[in-house]
């Protein structure tokens, strides 16, 4: 019996991956300028107001605002908000928040995404081992982005270290059902879809030049969530806190390739 080679994950040439890379650095830019602005009495629509102010001025557009009708240049999603938050001017940041920022950008046709999540001061114990988890994961799935490798390697990666966080912290973390990660490249969501979890060796091959975002979603209780009435906001069906890290990674033939770095 024949067994069909997999399709591979969508695959750019170095050119292309620079271009991407210069679309990232960026969202990179603009992640770094909110965080720097995250203080208690700020509101998210102050945010957003900051983020697409750094992307306008690279000459870049950002990738979320109108996108299938979002209002904002980011996701601002706060404490027990996962992913999709709209900025407004009446969530105002407090101490000890949980801010996730998602963030895109276009430039010269091509997309950069990543999503970071930080505190607002001093996090809890259970919410800096909550972000910590989530940031492991994502790096576990990071360095499953190899040649040769298949999309679920990434999955499995992400799951793994999600599990050996809760043996590390002593507790357990929600892989939040449903979301993922993604293709990305002349658009922001492209196939193949990236689950957090599951067995590896499946799906498409990892070849050099392949493109995807990684984001693995964690909460410290359910792995359900519930979307708002705005159509957007993703909240967690038991209040718990939530965490997302996002970075948009290429595959290279020297390993795992951050498009999406930050300024230190």
């Amino acid at each position: 019996m024949a067994f069909r080679k997999p399709k591979p994950v969508p695959f750019r040439s170095d050119a292309e991956l620079d271009a991407m890379a210069a679309a990232g650095a960026i969202v990179g830019a603009a992640l770094v300028a909110v965080r720097d602005a995250a203080k208690a009495g700020v509101s998210t629509l102050d945010l957003d107001e900051v983020a697409e102010t750094v992307i306008r001025e690279a000459g870049a557009v950002p990738s979320f605002k109108g996108y299938h009708g979002f209002p904002g240049s980011i996701c601002a999603s706060v404490n027990d908000v996962v992913v999709h938050g709209i900025p407004r001017d009446d969530v105002v940041l407090a101490e000890h928040d949980l801010v996730s920022i998602d963030c895109g950008a276009i430039y010269d046709g091509w997309h950069g995404d990543s999503a970071w999540t930080f505190g607002v001061g001093e996090l809890s114990g259970d919410d800096h081992d909550l972000n910590e988890a989530t940031r492991e994961a994502m790096e576990a799935g990071i360095a499953a982005m190899v040649d040769g490798g298949r999309l679920t390697d990434i999955s499995h990666a992400i799951e793994m270290e999600t599990r050996a966080a809760e043996e590390k912290y002593g507790r357990e973390f929600g892989i939040v059902s449903g979301y993922g990660g993604h293709g990305i490249g002349t658009a922001m969501h492209m196939d193949p879809f990236l689950p957090n979890e599951g067995r590896g060796n499946r799906g498409p091959l990892l070849v050099v030049g392949s493109t995807l975002a990684i984001e693995p979603m964690l909460t410290l209780g359910t792995t359900e969530t519930t979307v708002l009435d705005d159509d957007w906001t993703v909240i967690t069906d038991d209040g718990s806190r939530a965490s997302h890290w996002e970075h948009t990674v290429a595959v290279t033939k020297d390993g795992p390739r951050i498009l999406t770095t930050r300024p230190e």
